[in-house]
């Protein structure tokens, strides 16, 4: 068993990335909603508290019994979690004049603080909240601060207990991971004992346990996670592993072949199925984006209900499902996130397909699959493969997905994707793509007049898909590659460039 810390998720969106912070440490993690805190706490050697979307001020503001956590086991509050230790225990909070979100500049108040050690001076942290801490308990020490916020951490007297204001696990928050080590490692006492080839021991064994000499279904995407999920599988149980590879007909261009031929040096049982035309069938007249992904998943199901039938005594249908998947669905744990959208490869299978569900990478983020898939020694040119939708091309169309639609895009974005490898600078690029926008512009050709279509490049830098910025590839670049799609695909005569980050935009335009 690993020393495991607990997050307790009041529904942040964030809450994921706290644990992806910590086992970039190195560390194992578990998630669990604030209702259903487990009453084992053996191996638990830390509990953090997550943010929240609610106030502590609401009444049905989530309020969890910590009276077997706090003061008997190392606990760190950040954000909403932090506010709740203050107000549940003699403290007071308050709304703030102004919603404090973005950049702020901490000043460290208590360089005794064992939380505060290594944090630079002025360190950047990112502030989310609306309420502010006004006043701690007596026993409370305020132990850094920012212009705008007195209280922006504290610690309790004689108790291993802290709050922060503040995101340490995001990004933007400079010192965030220094901050995260010294209550994992100082405070908790944590060994850094869980990595990829821990996980994948563990998962083969989890996954013998479960499936036993069970056969299982998996649909392979070409991408890094159904391929990592498709290896981990096949090292557990072999050849009672049968792999799917559809064509919706929503694939970059020679995709399906190409892919298709590579998975089969790689050894693994995989059967390539065309079906193309059931989509185009599906999304026909289709033009709102859940839509189109509930059609798109709807056949994506039909298909490999068929195909299961084909399969004897399939039981279990493999998925490389991630955690992004998961958050933007619905809560990883059952907790009180908001859905942002639905995505295909998330949630129940309906009772006619008599498949169980297995995720074996359901808890991990998108850098956490690169790296386990190096540990198991899948090829780079797998593993650095831009993340592409399940819905593929399906929700890149804005409007109507057709055929010809389908063929333009797939044009559009060979000529982008080529480009960027061409010129050294696809692996500078977290994600790009091309999106066919319902618009059509007027152009001139030679000494024709056009009304064409207008496509959209997007490319953006991240770390985890959570937050993305877009990404400031060179003019002559852009204009080149411009130049070639006007040149070289008929039906576009303008080409813009997506300069939006997320938040407030979304990679994905659908």
């Amino acid at each position: 068993m690993h020393q495991t810390i607990l997050i307790i998720d009041f529904g942040s969106q964030y809450t994921q990335l706290i644990a992806r912070r910590i086992r970039e440490l190195n560390v194992y993690c578990e998630i669990y909603p604030w209702d259903k805190i487990p009453k084992n706490l053996y191996e638990i050697k830390g509990v953090i508290l997550s943010g929240s979307p609610f106030s502590v001020r609401d009444i049905n503001a989530p309020k969890p019994d910590l009276s077997l956590i706090k003061g008997k086991i190392p606990l760190l509050g950040v954000c909403y979690g932090a506010q709740l230790l203050a107000q549940e225990y003699g403290g007071k909070v308050n709304a703030s004049n102004t919603r404090e979100y973005g950049r702020a500049n901490l000043s460290v108040t208590s360089a005794a603080s064992r939380l505060m050690k290594g944090i630079n001076v002025n360190s950047q942290v990112w502030m989310s909240h609306g309420d502010s801490i006004s006043d701690v308990p007596s026993n409370y020490k305020v132990v850094c601060s920012t212009a705008d916020v007195e209280v922006a951490g504290f610690e309790i007297e004689n108790e291993n207990t802290f709050g922060v204001q503040f995101h340490p696990e995001v990004y933007h928050s400079t010192d965030g991971t220094q901050l995260l080590k010294n209550f994992i490692y100082d405070v908790c006492q944590c060994q850094a004992d869980w990595t990829p080839n821990a996980f994948i021991e563990e998962s083969i064994e989890q996954i013998k346990s479960k499936i036993g000499n069970d056969r299982v279904i998996l649909g392979l995407s070409g991408g890094v996670d159904s391929s990592v999920a498709a290896v981990l599988l096949h090292r557990a149980i072999g050849k009672n592993l049968h792999c799917i590879f559809v064509d919706n007909g929503l694939l970059r261009k020679n995709e399906y072949e190409e892919v298709l031929s590579s998975y089969q040096g790689m050894g693994l049982n995989v059967k390539g199925i065309e079906a193309s035309e059931l989509f185009y069938s599906a999304l026909e007249g289709l033009t709102d984006p859940e839509l189109k992904r509930k059609a798109i998943g709807g056949v994506f199901v039909d298909v490999f209900n068929e195909a299961s039938k084909t399969v004897e005594n399939a039981v279990w249908l493999g998925q490389g499902t991630i955690y992004p998947d998961v958050i933007e669905s619905v809560s990883g744990t059952g907790g009180p996130s908001q859905t942002i959208k639905s995505h295909h490869n998330v949630g129940g299978l309906p009772d006619y397909m008599k498949l169980s569900v297995i995720e074996p990478l359901r808890l991990l983020f998108k850098d956490e699959v690169r790296r386990i898939g190096r540990a198991l020694e899948i090829d780079q040119k797998i593993l650095g493969r831009h993340p592409f939708p399940g819905p593929g091309l399906g929700i890149r169309i804005l409007g109507e997905v057709t055929k010809e639609k389908v063929r333009i895009l797939q044009e559009v974005d060979a000529i982008f994707i080529n480009g960027l490898k061409d010129a050294n600078l696809y692996d500078d690029v977290w994600q790009a793509g091309c999106i066919f926008l319902p618009v059509q512009s007027v152009g001139v050709m030679g000494d024709e007049r056009t009304y064409e279509n207008a496509v959209a490049l997007r490319a953006v830098s991240s770390t985890d898909g959570m937050t993305a910025d877009w990404c400031h590839l060179p003019y002559e670049f852009l204009a080149s590659i411009s130049n070639k799609i006007i040149n070289q695909v008929k039906g576009i005569n303008r080409v813009t460039y997506d300069i939006s980050s997320k938040p407030p935009a979304t990679i994905e335009w659908e």
